[in-house]
């Protein structure tokens, strides 16, 4: 059975000669290009559950400086004015949020540019829970991925990987950032070698469940500047990725369309 919404998509399916070819084609696109495959959510999509992978954002939600980073204003309320509205102050980073290319560049596309083709798209999620919990500094390196591929088959065109190492569990708690005597941040993340291959792969975007693409220690950010410089995304403080299966998820990441946005909150969710 589908969730409400879903025969619409599923009836809107493509002939099957158009849609060898339109995977032939973009499967030659990743193959040759560093550049995401626009396009690549083309075929049709049948699910019957949908994950949240969005936490609830709070003026106490964590974040990689320390300090909150949203302020919400009340400046009318039902009981005085007959309606609410709330006034925002807000870090374009914090909650869960999309990072994009103009993050980490200095021209790179800024949310209201990025092509939503890039941004509904198969989603392959890693588990390196246990290698994370032994090694808060886990990076996660080709040889992750090297594995998800022999168990599950090479990455689809324009996929998101996502990184899952159970942070989230440590939400609430001093954990989450993890910050030592001398505040370095210590959880998992990226290494930066893996944007080239992952570019290579025609993969449109990233995705973890931390506070940052790159490992908590980072110095350099050497990730966010290879992988966001490249002209793709990345999604922070991801919720629920435990609850997906490794493949045969569709990412949809809800950005904000601000002009000149380096990112911001989104609702980011996951058809199963």
């Amino acid at each position: 059975m589908c969730v409400p919404g879903c025969q619409e998509v599923v009836t809107q399916r493509l002939s099957r000669r158009n849609l060898f070819r339109g995977a032939a084609g973009m499967a030659a696109v990743a193959a040759f290009s560093s550049t995401p495959v626009a396009g690549a959510f083309a075929a049709p999509v049948s699910f019957t559950r949908v994950v949240d992978l969005t936490h609830v954002l709070d003026p106490a939600f964590p974040t990689f400086f320390g300090k909150p980073q949203l302020e919400v204003r009340k400046l009318f309320t039902f009981d005085k004015d007959g309606f609410n509205l709330n006034e925002w102050v807000v870090n374009e980073h914090t909650g869960t949020h999309l990072d994009t290319p103009f993050h980490f560049s200095k021209d790179g596309l800024s949310a209201d540019a990025l092509a939503i083709e890039t941004l509904v798209v198969p989603l392959a999620v890693v588990d390196v829970s246990a290698k994370a919990a032994a090694n808060p500094d886990y990076q996660l390196v080709a040889a992750d991925l090297d594995a998800w591929e022999a168990a599950n088959g090479p990455l689809p065109a324009g996929v998101a990987l996502a990184l899952y190492s159970g942070w989230e569990k440590k939400l609430g708690t001093d954990g989450f950032r993890n910050a030592d005597a001398a505040g370095v941040l210590h959880f998992p993340g990226f290494h930066p070698d893996l944007a080239a291959v992952l570019a290579r792969k025609g993969a449109s975007g990233v995705v973890v469940d931390t506070l940052s693409l790159d490992h908590g220690a980072s110095k350099d950010f050497a990730f966010h500047y290879k992988w966001l410089g490249s002209g793709r995304w990345g999604v922070e403080a991801a919720a629920n990725l435990g609850a997906l299966p490794p493949k045969g998820a569709t990412l949809v990441v809800g950005g904000p369309k601000i002009k000149g946005a380096s990112g911001g909150p989104s609702r980011v969710l996951a058809l199963v």
